[in-house]
């Protein structure tokens, strides 16, 4: 892993860049943006892509494996993400030439130049948070510059150059990028401490995020239920914060949310209730969309359109996503990586599954984190779910920890027939087809690949239907 050096400088003209790691749904957003600046872009990934492969139909040089051949002679800078190695053969000879070598939010904060931003944070909830008030505002006439964690549906896209002073970004906080940026408007879902192995300590988590708010220029959006950004909060020094949620004293206060099917409630502000209705499942996200409308607030937008504009809203990829129906059973991929996540994914599936099954298929994410909260997944994981099915770990950037694998998640179930650890894809798709039936919801859990094994699952629901 290379942290971000936000010392270095940021090149005032860019006209040729190369991106390693340029299909990940962040880098590949970014690399488009350039293209659409008039930029020459080339770039690299460990395995090939829908995204890579989107990019070079537009003209960029995209190629598979790191290699150091894969650097163009023309490219005057290059875009890393923290997760390469040091060693990676282009981040070596771009450094040897002396070229301009800057981490993507370096990349973005020159992308978004001047504009006014709005920047969204939190441990959870950011990229549908940003997916609601992107389709919003386009909804309200507006077209703003977006940069986004996850594909948004409506759009098809994770990124997209708009004509309006506007830009709106999913901030990350896991490294401390988030600072970097020129904010106007901020807005946190949640604090919840993660990413410890940057930050140091939970008092650093806290004190990083309390720095991004008061450095917003117009306004701070923030939670008023979330205990860590209730924290951050009492902190702050702004003076204009906006809060939202179900306490009694918030400025867009939620109220009566109902689950049973697409969640519906209601919202007041300033004195004015307006009942609204999502296409999306999740208590969780009665919530996101408070916080969004919020932002709308913010922007000068009244409650009545602003909740109008959300109701819009029809997902992002990866949350809550339904890949098929085989068989009778559903199966769905969310990003969740982080217990609090996942007890919200696996409820949002609660509520629409009716008389069905909930099966989790939980891959965990990265070592560290198995390693601080397997005992939280496995909480969660069978308070939550009718059945789990644990993969090995997805190390990302880490290196494997000796004794660090699935089984410290399912080894901490207190009822250990409801869980299995499996750590061969094929045969956890299997055992997955052999314990679903009909009206059963199947769940793929985490931000790692678990999402590639679908096809393997859908398989495997044919096969034992035959």
């Amino acid at each position: 892993m290379i942290r971000p050096d936000l010392s270095l400088p940021i090149p005032a003209d860019i006209t040729a860049a190369h991106f390693i790691g340029i299909g990940g749904s962040g880098m590949s957003g970014l690399a488009g943006m350039f293209l659409d600046r008039g930029i020459r872009v080339s770039g690299s990934d460990r395995a090939d892509s829908p995204a890579m492969r989107a990019l070079a139909a537009r003209g960029a040089i995209v190629s598979v494996g790191h290699d150091a051949a894969h650097l163009p002679d023309d490219v005057d800078t290059v875009v890393h993400t923290g997760a390469i190695w040091p060693e990676n053969p282009e981040f070596l000879l771009a450094k040897e030439r002396g070229l301009h070598v800057i981490h993507r939010s370096q990349a973005l904060h020159w992308l978004i130049g001047g504009r006014r931003l709005v920047s969204v944070a939190g441990a959870h909830g950011k990229t549908t948070s940003t997916g609601m008030i992107v389709t919003a505002l386009r909804a309200l006439g507006t077209r703003p510059t977006f940069v986004n964690g996850g594909v948004i549906a409506d759009l098809g896209v994770s990124s997209g150059t708009g004509d309006d002073d506007l830009f709106v970004i999913e901030a990350d906080e896991s490294d401390g990028t988030f600072l970097l940026y020129d904010t106007a408007v901020a807005l946190i879902t949640n604090v919840d401490p993660d990413h410890l192995d940057h930050w140091g300590t939970r008092d650093a988590f806290y004190a990083g995020f309390a720095a991004f708010a008061d450095r917003a220029s117009q306004a701070v959006v923030i939670s008023s239920d979330d205990p860590g950004a209730m924290r951050v909060a009492a902190s702050l020094s702004h003076r204009r914060v906006i809060t939202f949620g179900e306490a009694e004293g918030a400025n867009v206060r939620l109220g009566d949310v109902r689950t049973d099917g697409p969640v519906s409630f209601t919202l007041t502000s300033g004195g004015e209730t307006v009942e609204a209705r999502l296409a999306v499942p999740g208590a969780h996200n009665a919530v996101n969309a408070a916080g969004a409308v919020a932002v709308l607030i913010a922007l000068g937008h009244g409650l009545q359109r602003a909740v109008r504009a959300v109701e819009g809203f029809g997902g992002t990829a990866r949350r809550f996503e339904l890949h098929g129906v085989t068989r009778g059973v559903s199966v769905y991929d969310d990003y969740a990586h982080h217990p609090t996540e996942v007890a919200a994914a696996l409820s949002a599936a609660r509520t629409v599954v009716g008389g069905g099954r909930v099966i989790a298929l939980h891959q965990p994410h990265t070592y560290s984190r198995t390693q601080e909260m397997f005992r939280e997944f496995a909480d969660v994981l069978e308070s939550h779910a009718d059945h789990t099915i644990v993969l090995d770990v997805y190390g990302a950037r880490e290196d494997p920890v000796p004794g660090v694998t699935g089984e410290l998640v399912s080894g901490a179930f207190a009822e250990p027939e409801h869980v299995h650890f499996v750590a061969d894809w094929q045969a956890a798709a299997d055992y997955t087809a052999q314990v679903a039936r009909d009206g059963d919801f199947v769940v793929t859990l985490g931000c790692g690949n678990v999402n590639l094994i679908i096809p393997q699952v859908l398989q495997a629901l044919a096969r034992t239907g035959d």
